[in-house]
């Protein structure tokens, strides 16, 4: 049987119009699958003797050049018989030629570009990122993170009232009646999709103390706002605030000792009896955001001793001594007072940490972690970004990170002022709160972000 005929194209590329740079030659089996190589070639050197091909019409040749992925020009420019000795026909071939010029870019036809366009700059690029950001499909598809309204955690100020009033420097803001408001607030986050609420009480100053006991009365606002929210939506994880600043008279997380030192080993045995009583309200999770040294572990020790062993702790990890708190004190008027017999410090940077240090916040986590912590919290969120990765590397907890009172000031003010696109900038912010390894976010957007992302799914 005669030897199978083999065919082969020789194609010149080129980079630049009419800079011919390479040779590409396939060789095809008269019947078979195509097997390429690139073969070099200075772009004005001779392309060496003709190809020959196995004859066979001029659109096979164009077929090959397009499976190349190469446009081209095939011209046919004579065919050869060779003969036996004896004088029998053996093959008879056709030589054709295959020019190719490939352009930089190609355009959709019926687009326009801008007169003074330059060509496209002669170099090779093999790998472009933007090929998978084409469409919004393939973007969506590729998404590394996603953001959703169960990602966040509502937080609500309550008061004893019964009508909402305003927080001024928290548009859109209120403190909300503890059997009125309340409700109507948590009703809107659930059918929105948030459904869980982290829950603030605006203490009267009457029933505030230097001692802060009301922050354990079973009929105390707080838990009277616990109760109201399980009893109308059983569902709903509530999670409370875990401190004696709102309860005490002197606005400071602990008990302030006549020298303005904070005692800690004194604080935590009311801070116990505040989660117990928290507990017994229907909480699901406690978060103590005093800051104390050893209290998670004491308050998990409490909660298991009265039963409350599947009641979980939110742990203010790394909270720090920001200045971006302000107007959450103004919500529930819990900044330090001045005393005229007695010291009291200006700032709780004695107990919060230093907004210069990143390995005390992994620290202070590693400990909260190894006291029974069930969530880590980083607060605030967006300026420390680095503090709420570290955490994630460092732990397999779930990270939380609280979206202060200053961060939705700053936005809400930009956005009313016509700077900036609200809702384009808080989605990017949670976005970035979220990439950065935070699982739970706390933020007075909860609704207005969970009403986005549903009209951005529509």
């Amino acid at each position: 049987m005669p030897a199978m005929p083999r065919r082969q194209i020789r194609q010149p590329l080129a980079l630049a119009a009419g800079s011919c740079i390479a040779a590409v030659t396939f060789t095809v089996p008269s019947a078979g699958p195509l097997s390429a190589r690139l073969v070099e070639a200075p772009p004005s050197a001779p392309l060496g003797p003709e190809p020959r091909m196995t004859s066979a019409p001029s659109g096979c040749v164009a077929s090959v050049a397009a499976l190349a992925g190469l446009a081209g020009l095939v011209s046919t420019r004579k065919s050869k018989t060779s003969r036996h000795f004896f004088g029998e026909p053996e093959t008879t071939t056709t030589t054709e030629t295959v020019e190719v010029h490939q352009k930089g870019t190609q355009h959709p036809p019926g687009t326009r570009i801008p007169e003074g366009t330059p060509e496209p700059h002669p170099m090779t690029i093999r790998k472009r990122p933007r090929r998978n950001r084409r469409s919004a499909a393939q973007r969506d598809m590729f998404a590394e993170t996603r953001l959703t309204a169960s990602n966040f955690i509502l937080p609500i100020f309550v008061h004893e009232g019964t009508e909402d009033i305003p927080i001024s420097s928290m548009p859109g803001v209120c403190r909300r009646g503890v059997d009125t408001g309340l409700l109507k607030e948590v009703e809107e986050a659930v059918q929105l999709g948030v459904k869980s609420v982290v829950l603030f009480p605006k203490t009267p100053d009457e029933l505030k103390t230097q001692t802060a006991e009301e922050c354990f009365n079973p009929e105390g606002l707080a838990q009277r706002a616990i109760r109201n929210v399980k009893q109308a939506f059983p569902d709903v994880v509530v999670y409370t605030d875990v401190a004696l600043d709102p309860y005490n008279s002197l606005g400071h997380d602990g008990i302030v000792r006549s020298d303005g030192v904070i005692l800690n080993d004194e604080t935590i045995n009311y801070l116990c009896k505040q989660a117990v009583s928290q507990a017994e309200a229907g909480a699901d999770y406690v978060s103590p955001s005093d800051m104390m040294d050893g209290r998670v572990g004491a308050i998990r020790d409490a909660l298991d001793e009265a039963g409350f062993t599947n009641v979980g702790i939110m742990a203010y990890s790394a909270k720090y001594a920001s200045a971006f708190y302000g107007p959450f004190r103004e919500a529930l008027d819990s900044n330090p007072v001045i005393a005229d017999d007695w010291k009291v410090p200006k700032g709780k940077e004695t107990y919060q940490q230093d907004p210069a240090n990143y390995k005390e916040a992994l620290l202070e986590a590693q400990l909260d972690e190894e006291e029974g912590a069930d969530i880590l919290m980083v607060k605030p969120a967006m300026p420390y970004l680095d503090i709420i990765k570290g955490l994630k590397d460092q732990s397999n907890l779930p990270i939380a990170a609280y979206h202060v009172s200053g961060e939705y000031a700053m936005l809400k003010a930009a956005a009313q002022n016509g700077w900036l696109d609200e809702k384009a900038v808080v989605l990017e912010a949670l976005m970035s709160i979220r990439r950065s390894g935070a699982t739970v976010i706390l933020t007075y957007y909860a609704k207005e972000a969970a009403r986005w992302l549903q009209e951005e799914a529509k």
